[in-house]
């Protein structure tokens, strides 16, 4: 890896394109390097991942209204929307917005953290989308997701957002334009123009994430990967953009980071080296804020020791600043604490997520947000007995340990009404590559089929996976078969849509 300074540049002194971080990430992602073998496997474990959970959101609103858009817009020779036959074919731009909103609605795909963290598989659905509609292979297909978590990943370890209310689709955005020039082998002109474009167009606020959270948080990673969509198009079409979109004096950086004295340092693949940050890339075994995945790992390993959960008198939850801040007590929102919450909400209220785990030992996606489970007095009760609590040691753990080794767990202080003090820990999820049990393929599979049993029939979720796990052989017509048909649910919510402007 190679360590590349970013700054604020006076306009009176230009800064040369190649020296800007655009153009390196234009030529990183133009640098054709084969895959390894492990990193083509993750990317066919995180295409499984994602058709299962976006299959399991298909009834749920947000997900109706955007494929109602795509429908909208039909294209001979186009792409695929998730669950459908196959045989109403849309614009890829809109393919790509509709199948993004169906992965991230149950917030059950991966997940990175550095000094900026990142949902890196909402590049998947932009990137397919195109490479069905533009004839491409497998091999194009799986080196391109890769690039795009490259790009992404480093991005995160660079140059922090959320500091400064920044969301984090102001690094997917680039990540997915970088990498659809690797897709159609665009030149690196072509493609610094496309990505600069793509940053302008997609920094937005983290009040998607704030307050009473609504089905935008769904809908913002569609919006970035859209919007990378149509700059790579622009930019193939001749097109300028912003420049330079980092470096300059009203830049992002200079206008909504850290301002004119800013530095930052990107570590980039050097020319030739393999694109592997998807190796440093982890799921989720619960749809749920990754912050709470540990926390209900371990509700479910104290549960036992509580004989009553109506004897518990108070739960503190000792952890990082992170955790604290975006999903407990920290974050100041009474929304977190509130049964009439959206489901948004809800999925990033580490309180309202241990509660419940600690009742019922077992986490579901559906159910385990539905009115009449999360309304429960006994749940409200013992939920809002539970406040976190920023920890130095945990703070520690979490920055300055590296990498992989990152602690993203915490540690539970409950307190019975006897006074007896129950005390446990977990380092990281389960499911985490450092966890007890690191998913592998077969996980990805059951999670799959768990997630996509209700909709789809036996035989065409063989069919899907013997396809997609051998994504290396796949030609361009094979490629558009890369999808799961649940033509029950697809037909149902096309039914109920409402209607709009398109």
């Amino acid at each position: 890896m190679i360590d590349h300074e970013v700054r604020v540049w006076p306009s009176k002194t230009p800064l040369p394109a190649e020296k800007q971080l655009a153009y390196k990430l234009a030529q990183l992602a133009c640098d054709p390097v084969p895959l390894d073998a492990d990193v083509t496997g993750m990317v066919i474990n995180r295409l499984i991942d994602n058709m299962g959970v976006a299959i399991a959101a298909l009834g749920r609103h947000p997900v109706q209204a955007a494929y109602a858009q795509a429908l909208a817009h039909p294209r001979p020779g186009g792409a695929v929307l998730f669950g459908s036959s196959g045989d109403r074919l849309c614009a890829a731009e809109w393919v790509g917005w509709a199948n993004a909103v169906a992965v991230r609605e149950l917030d059950y795909h991966d997940s990175f953290f550095d000094v900026e963290f990142a949902h890196p598989g909402d590049c998947i659905s932009p990137i397919l989308a195109v490479a069905q509609q533009m004839g491409c292979n497998g091999v194009d297909l799986a080196a391109t997701i890769a690039t795009s978590y490259e790009i992404q990943v480093d991005l995160c370890k660079g140059i922090p957002l959320n500091a400064h209310h920044i969301d984090h689709v102001g690094h997917l955005a680039p990540a997915v334009a970088g990498a659809l020039g690797r897709l159609l082998r665009l030149p690196v002109e072509v493609v610094y123009q496309a990505i600069q474009q793509a940053v302008h167009t997609s920094y937005a606020t983290r009040q998607s994430r704030r307050g009473m959270i609504s089905s935008w948080k769904a809908y913002a990673c569609a919006h970035a990967g859209k919007l990378a969509v149509e700059a790579v198009d622009r930019a193939m079409r001749g097109e300028a953009s912003p420049s330079p979109i980092y470096e300059g004096e009203a830049s992002v950086i200079a206008s909504m980071l850290d301002g004119p004295e800013a530095r930052y340092t990107v570590p980039l693949p050097a020319p030739g080296e393999p694109k592997r940050a998807i190796m440093e890339t982890f799921t989720k075994e619960h749809s749920a804020a990754y912050h709470g995945q540990p926390l209900i790992d371990l509700a479910f390993r104290m549960r036992p020791g509580i004989p009553d959960v109506d004897a518990v008198e108070s739960i503190r939850i000792f952890t990082k600043h992170m955790t604290h801040r975006t999903t407990g007590t920290g974050t100041g929102d009474p929304q977190r604490m509130d049964p009439h919450a959206s489901r948004e909400t809800l999925d990033h209220s580490v309180m309202f997520m241990f509660a419940v785990a600690l009742q019922d030992g077992s986490w579901d996606h559906h159910a385990s947000y539905a009115p009449e489970r999360v309304r429960r007095p006994d749940t409200v009760a013992l939920w809002h007995k539970i406040e976190t609590v920023e920890d130095p040691e945990w703070n520690r753990r979490y920055d300055e340990v590296p990498g992989i080794e990152r602690a993203h767990g915490g540690r539970a202080e409950i307190l019975l009404k006897d006074g007896t003090r129950i005390v446990d820990e977990i380092h990281t999820a389960n499911a985490h590559p450092a966890g007890k049990c690191p998913f592998a393929r077969v996980d990805y599979i059951r999670k799959f089929e768990t997630l996509a049993l209700q909709s789809t029939e036996a035989a065409e979720r063989r069919r899907f996976l013997d396809l997609v796990q051998r994504l290396p052989e796949l030609e361009p017509a094979q490629l558009r078969a890369v999808n799961l048909a649940a033509p029950g649910a697809f037909a149902e919510m096309v039914r109920g849509a409402k209607s709009g402007i398109f």
